[in-house]
């Protein structure tokens, strides 16, 4: 079976969730015996024809030249060679930049799309923009044969709203097992002895409700704020927090070792994210260890139930920084059932059978 995926800048990973599941799951189905086709910007530092066994195809992309309206015409150039490649199966990760070209999808393939979170909620876009994504989203369910949802939550939304059947298969992760406390030195911080969250700053992320409750707590504990601070939210934050000595925006950190240490040795590593599916975050944090405080949604209830605390306003922020130790034995049975839940339902290899799975199936029905 002939599998191209869309909806990346591609592989191998150097930009965020949906290339690393792209990257897992194209070598994965490579193992399984599929033939998978990725389609890569044409500026990716990956220049190559073939990657572990994948085939990557370079389309032009103008986003360097043009913002966001080059992605629509990346996917556009993405869609039109795809019609060249007599796929069984074009897996479509995401819809934004994609759907309104839908129409062209190849005919004699079968369509399936990821369908991410709800993007039209995320408050850093404007009115127009967040009706023109809602528009997205509908031609998104719209050009797809099948759906795909990477959170009970977003199936539930899907059918709600568009009466469309989706098959629930969530975004995946890795046991962290290794550890190095030599990491720490570099931020100059001690094992337990300091608390963390790592997002975009953005509203929905819930990043001023937290700095409020580490406000209100003031502890001498650091608090690192990792994500990229250089833009008007950013600064924003910056300005308001700067007599809290103990908050320090960091910055953004790539290299994954690093983030899954600073993860591994915080005290309380805090999850803030109101929109969307399956954080990728997340089960990064459940898989490196960590005693997580989630704003209480139901996005974040449904993967980690009864293995969280959580926060609604600053002042449960608050409470939970002056009261919650990470080595106190209360907390230690949500460490321990988290990472099972990795290794139960989120493993990478668990996650790439079930879409190996949805393709035999969606394929045999046609």
């Amino acid at each position: 079976m002939k599998i191209a995926i869309l909806g990346t800048r591609g592989i191998p990973n150097h930009y965020g969730g949906f290339e690393q599941c792209a990257e897992y799951l194209a070598v994965g189905l490579v193992k399984r015996g599929f033939e998978v086709i990725v389609y890569n910007s044409h500026n990716h530092p990956y220049q190559e024809k073939m990657w572990n066994g994948v085939q990557i195809v370079h389309c032009y992309d103008p986003e360097h030249r043009l913002g966001t309206a080059g992605q629509f015409i990346y996917d556009l150039n993405c869609i039109l060679d795809v019609r060249k490649q007599n796929c069984d199966i074009v897996l479509q990760l995401g819809y934004t930049s994609s759907s309104v070209w839908g129409w062209l999808m190849p005919k004699k393939s079968i369509i399936t799309t990821n369908m991410d979170g709800l993007e039209w909620k995320r408050t850093k876009y404007s009115e127009k923009v967040k009706k023109f994504l809602r528009y997205a989203e509908s031609l998104g369910v719209k050009y797809s044969d099948y759906l795909i949802s990477d959170s009970i939550g977003i199936q539930i939304y899907l059918k709600k709203t568009y009466k469309a059947h989706s098959t629930y298969i969530a975004y995946g992760a890795s046991l962290f097992n290794s550890n190095d406390v030599d990491v720490l030195a570099a931020y100059q911080l001690n094992a337990y002895e300091y608390d963390m969250l790592i997002a975009r700053l953005e509203p929905e992320n819930s990043i001023e409700i937290i700095l409020d409750g580490v406000a209100k707590a003031n502890l001498n504990r650091p608090f690192l704020i990792i994500g990229n601070h250089e833009t008007s939210y950013g600064n924003y934050l910056k300005e308001k927090y700067s007599i809290y000595n103990q908050i320090k925006f960091i910055g953004g950190i790539y290299n994954i070792d690093i983030l899954n240490n600073l993860r591994y040795y915080s005290n309380i590593y805090f999850h803030g994210h109101t929109v969307g599916g399956t954080n990728p975050s997340l089960l990064e944090a459940m898989a490196s260890n960590c005693l997580i405080c989630a704003n209480d949604n139901d996005f974040n209830r449904y993967i980690l139930g009864a293995d969280a605390i959580y926060f609604k306003e600053a002042k449960d922020v608050e409470n939970h920084l002056l009261n919650v130790r990470y080595y106190d034995d209360s907390f230690q049975s949500m460490l321990i059932e988290n990472r099972k839940k990795i290794t139960d339902i989120y493993d990478w290899e668990i996650i790439v059978d079930q879409y190996a799975k949805h393709f035999i199936e969606i394929f045999k029905k046609k």
